[in-house]
């Protein structure tokens, strides 16, 4: 990695627990810190931040690389997880200090943030004026090391925090797939539809990608979400894709499965709402066995004509 062509970028988008995951395991992405930035006092703790004296807004500074990674897609992720249209908060986070912001750091990324806002302000998703904040980038300070990387250190707790906030809800809401079942049925293959609408399972060996030994990722077959790679796809035994993990944990969510008198855990894609097979925790580690039928491949020579050009870095030597 060449350190001289990393940037930064700054995002204030409510509770910084949950504006991490979702930039922390894509390619490109360097590190990313919680802490607090945008107003006047130096070196503030969270109390008082969270007393709303201070100016600061929670945020998450990202540091990327641009060649890889760059700033327009973090701004259409970061979009895709806040409400912009509300000026008094994010969801039950309530106050200034949960104000949603663009800070940028150059005037590349003031003019591209505001490209952004200006084509998600036409596109009309929101009837509510876009109210986020595109303001210069100033002092940044880390929030204490609690607070860091907090959907890692308490996985159980964050996913009740997102969901119990209305955040996840939210964006379904807004960016989750508007599924017209009738045009799925004539889009989808019979086993395409009962797998991912119908939660069912395609027949072991006899399905596309149980033995691909082509290098490329899988996306989802209902909302193009990236999902899987093949440099984390092994031959399990058992008939269908096995990984060892997805590219980026936020784009699946898992659910107890007691169905067929068995005690699982499913996995379905995030925006897409789709069901994608199963992951065991096994002595070896963990395994997320995943329908072909649920799953579009792009070969690695295709992903920069699909739009995916930034996931040819997995395949470069060294790539985490």
């Amino acid at each position: 990695m060449d350190v001289t062509r990393t940037q930064k970028a700054t995002f204030a988008g409510g509770c910084f627990w949950c504006m991490v995951q979702p930039f922390d395991q894509e390619p490109g992405i360097i590190k990313v810190r919680s802490g607090y930035t945008g107003g006047h006092t130096e070196n503030p703790s969270y109390r008082e931040v969270c007393s709303g004296t201070t100016g600061h807004a929670e945020a998450v500074q990202i540091t990327f690389d641009p060649e890889v990674y760059p700033y327009r897609k973090l701004l259409e992720r970061y979009w895709q997880q806040i409400d912009p249209t509300d000026r008094q908060g994010q969801f039950h986070d309530r106050g200034d200090q949960y104000r949603t912001a663009i800070f940028y750091h150059n005037a590349e990324q003031k003019h591209l943030a505001e490209a952004s806002k200006k084509e998600l302000e036409q596109s009309g998703r929101f009837r509510e004026p876009i109210v986020t904040e595109i303001v210069a980038a100033g002092p940044f300070y880390p929030a204490e090391e609690s607070h860091q990387n907090y959907y890692r250190k308490d996985p159980g707790s964050y996913r009740r925090y997102r969901r119990g906030s209305g955040r996840d809800d939210f964006i379904a809401e807004h960016w989750g797939t508007k599924k017209n079942h009738k045009q799925l049925k004539e889009q989808m293959t019979p086993i395409q539809y009962e797998v991912t609408q119908k939660s069912g399972t395609e027949p072991p060996f006899q399905n596309a990608y149980w033995d691909n030994s082509r290098p490329g990722i899988y996306v989802d077959l209902v909302s193009g979400e990236p999902l899987f790679s093949t440099t984390n796809q092994y031959d399990a035994g058992c008939g269908w894709p096995s990984f060892t993990r997805p590219i980026s944990t936020y784009r699946i969510v898992t659910h107890p499965d007691n169905t067929l008198g068995m005690s699982r855990t499913e996995v379905r894609s995030k925006l897409g709402d789709a069901h994608l097979g199963h992951v065991f925790t096994e002595p070896t580690g963990t395994r997320f066995c995943i329908n072909s039928a649920a799953l579009r491949f792009i070969p690695k020579e295709d992903l920069e004509k699909e739009g995916y050009g930034e996931y040819l870095a997995l395949f470069k030597q060294g790539a985490r």
